[in-house]
């Protein structure tokens, strides 16, 4: 059966390949980008694709634009935008920490507040967030955006309990690491601001961390499969090797001395 499904995020990644193979299944899919650029090529490259998707422009931090993106009625909605920014705790600008937060949990927050209360008004929906692996493990260096994705997890698991007597499902997907260039950005993203010379805690080269990441298809046929689906696990990890991975850092936690 055809859903509606309006995804953030989409001009790259996860998103778009996402939004064009849920739009390929027959879907009706509204796909989000965050500049005027990024909506004129996704829709590029839907055409190229032989797929129909109403793209949208939504930045996170604009108001408009998530009051715009707040008009819509899906289905389903994807939480899938986000940024990751590098650097120790005590080093990384405030900043960017808050803006951080600002796209990945409290732009969302906000489009979850102006779209959910129409699917418990009718007794139906779905909203999927992308977490992350760093949504249950922690990756040093990176905390501050494994920080928004702890964040998710929490929201999500509330809203589940929240909105189930309502009829409204909600579910995460947790990447690992997939060579779709967000990681790349995410290592790289620290050089605005960072100096050697004064920094508290040096920042290592990440150039072995992101050696041999995965191919993004798993996680996009992952997701092409559950988004849709009446029917699946709560939480979708992926590589498969990774659930293993995290499940086995959560034990340390209870188990290894300071």
């Amino acid at each position: 059966m055809s859903k509606k499904i309006l995804i953030t995020g989409a001009s790259s990644g996860f998103g778009r390949g996402t939004a064009i193979e849920l739009a390929r299944a027959g879907h009706e899919v509204v796909a989000a980008a965050e500049t005027w650029p990024q909506v004129r090529s996704l829709r590029a490259d839907a055409e190229a694709a032989g797929v129909e998707l109403e793209v949208i422009k939504l930045n996170l931090l604009d108001e408009i634009d998530i009051a715009h993106a707040g008009t819509y009625t899906p289905d389903i909605l994807v939480l899938n935008a986000g940024v990751m920014e590098g650097g120790s705790i005590v080093d990384i600008p405030l900043k960017r920490a808050r803006e951080s937060f600002e796209i990945n949990v409290f732009g969302h927050m906000a489009l979850v507040q102006a779209i959910v209360p129409k699917m418990v008004a009718r007794k139906s929906g779905k909203v999927v967030w992308t977490s992350s692996m760093g949504g249950i493990l922690v990756v040093p260096f990176l905390g501050v955006y494994c920080a928004t994705k702890h964040a998710i997890e929490a929201i999500a698991g509330s809203m589940k309990a929240e909105l189930a007597p309502h009829g409204v499902q909600v579910a995460t997907v947790n990447p690992g690491v997939f060579g779709t260039g967000f990681n790349d950005t995410g290592a790289e993203s620290y050089v605005q601001w960072y100096d050697a010379d004064t920094a508290v805690v040096p920042m290592p080269d990440f150039g072995d961390s992101l050696a041999g990441q995965a191919d993004p298809q798993e996680m996009i046929d992952a997701m092409v499969e559950i988004i849709p689906a009446e029917d699946h696990l709560y939480r979708t990890m992926r590589p498969v090797a990774t659930i293993d991975a995290a499940k086995q850092w959560q034990e340390t936690e209870w188990t290894q001395n300071v």
